[in-house]
């Protein structure tokens, strides 16, 4: 975690709400591309998207199996550039995308996993959530029940993808495959757990804890200038 209190610049987060997860990715992509070319902000985009299985690129010979069944029962499946192995995304989650540009000893892909775990701990322990890491695994677990995968990748040492915290997610989307390498029931959501937490005020959580974890002040920007090239 870094601990100095020095402000290094603005994480811009933005309340994107529901959109394709095509959609949102292309969305990172241009953000991505403005860094590269010079933009100082940094982003922290905030998404629900329809129901959908991302493919990483850690996935093994099974996975591709599972991809093509699910896409064959008309479940829509993207093959993506972050790490990691199949993971779905849909309704009931907060859906985090970070485009941060690492710098100095922040260039680091480990410790920036284990900095996102920390986001989501720290927010959730805002509510009396007692939540961690576990030892040699990605993610975030509450009472022994994985509720937040993160997969993440870097250009440039810019970071795009993110995490997925499931709030109210149906479960049961994750029973097709094996999520993240992981038993479908080793996967649980903060309601399954039986905590009653909304997602607009946990948004915020997130973004104040990321904004701490990574010396970055953090602002808002309204979701209606979210396409207009004077607010991004």
């Amino acid at each position: 975690m870094n601990e100095a209190s020095v402000i290094e610049g603005r994480l811009v987060a933005i309340d994107c709400g529901h959109q394709e997860y095509t959609d949102c990715l292309r969305l990172q992509e241009e953000l991505v591309k403005r860094k590269l070319a010079g933009a100082a902000e940094d982003y922290l985009l905030f998404v629900t998207h329809s129901p959908v299985v991302t493919v990483g690129r850690s996935a093994d010979r099974q996975d591709e199996v599972i991809a093509e069944e699910l896409a064959g029962e008309g479940i829509q499946v993207v093959r993506v550039s972050r790490g990691g192995r199949l993971t779905y995304h849909g309704p009931g989650q907060i859906v985090g995308y970070p485009i941060i540009r690492l710098s100095g000893p922040q260039r680091d892909l480990h410790l920036y996993l284990r900095d996102i775990e920390l986001v989501i701990v720290s927010a959730l322990g805002q509510y009396g959530i007692k939540a961690a890491g576990v030892p040699d695994k990605t993610g975030v677990w509450v009472q022994g029940k994985k509720i937040a995968a993160i997969g993440v990748a870097v250009r440039s040492w810019i970071t795009y993808h993110g995490f997925a915290l499931n709030v109210s997610a149906d479960l049961t989307r994750f029973s097709a495959f094996s999520p993240c390498g992981l038993a479908p029931e080793e996967v649980g959501s903060l309601k399954s757990l039986g905590y009653d937490v909304a997602e607009d005020g946990l948004r915020y959580a997130l973004a104040a804890s990321c904004g701490k974890i990574f010396q970055r002040e953090t602002v808002w920007l309204e979701t209606a200038k979210l396409f207009t090239k004077q607010s991004i």
